[in-house]
Order: structure tokens, then sequence, then C-alpha cells
């Protein structure tokens, strides 16, 4: 590999902490990335912190994930949206913080009559916040752990992920 390798983030606001949703997030960030995360925010391990816009801790996650070249922001599907625990979270990163690298909205849920809640909730608040979005993907809880569900659309927009980072990091594999 030449150039800078990526640093990738996921962040997961299932509020259950080592949850379905944090497995699927690091299995889209490996297979996007060919690497393990640098950093994985599993927001249900924070606790009252994420309330308090003082903390240092969190404080600092908002800056590593703002500086990441890849992020994975995935969410388990409540009402449609994305979690409340999420949008807390991402609330910080508004008023110049922002997110400067490429961003995937992953989210998953118990049927497929919310498969659009990536592209129509989730997406369009990353790209709010500043991140260079690609097509968002939903995933059936029961689905999960199964590569075949994921297949399709990481081929879709791996080539994508690949020429945004290219471009951002200038490396190449």
């Amino acid at each position: 590999m030449t150039g800078q390798a990526p640093l990738v983030a996921v962040v997961v606001g299932n509020p259950k902490p080592a949850s379905r949703t944090l497995d699927a997030a690091v299995r889209v960030a490996r297979d996007l990335s060919g690497a393990e995360p640098d950093l994985v925010v599993d927001l249900g391990t924070l606790g009252a912190a994420i309330l308090d816009w003082k903390d240092a801790e969190v404080a600092s996650l908002v800056e590593q994930v703002g500086s990441a070249d890849l992020v994975v922001v995935a969410s388990p599907t409540y009402k449609a949206t994305y979690s409340g625990l999420l949008k807390v979270f991402l609330d910080r990163f508004a008023g110049g913080t922002g997110l400067r690298g490429v961003v995937v909205p992953l989210m998953l849920g118990a049927g497929p009559g919310h498969s659009l809640a990536p592209e129509l909730s989730l997406r369009p608040l990353l790209a709010e916040l500043g991140g260079t979005t690609v097509r968002g993907h939903y995933v059936l809880e029961d689905q999960y752990d199964d590569p075949a569900a994921y297949s399709d659309w990481l081929g879709a927009v791996r080539p994508t992920v690949s020429s945004l980072l290219v471009n951002l990091t200038g490396a190449v594999a």
C-alpha cells in the first residue's frame, strides 16, 4: 500500500453494548477498508457521559471520529429512523466539528418495511454534518451475521469508497 493508510472509525448508536449492530458495523468497516477499524465507539457503553457536553472522553471521541477518513455509522431502526442515542452523539458535530471523511450509513431492523431508513433519515444527517456519504445499507436483524446480506451492496459501494479514500489519503491498495 502506498500513501497514508486510511483512519477507520465505527460509531454504533445501539443502547445495548456489544450488539448485533456493532458486529454488523465492524464487518462493514473491515470489508470496505481491508483492515480492522482503528476506533470503535459503542455509544451504549458511555452511559450518562454522552449527555454531558463537558465530558472529556466524549469530546475526544468526537474529535477522533470527525478526523477519520472512513466512518461507518450504524444504528438499529426505531420507528423508521436511527436511535436517539446516536442523534445525541451526532449533535456534537454540528457547529464546526463536522465529519471530514467518507461516511457509510448502516441500519439494522426487524422487517423490510423500514429498508429505506438509512437513505431517508441517516444519510441526509451525515451529509449535513460534512461527511461524504455513499448509499446506505439496511440489514434484517436475523441476517446480520450472514455475508450474503452485505455482498451485493458492498460490491456496489466498494469502488466508490475506494476511490474517495484514494483521493482523501493517497492510499492505494
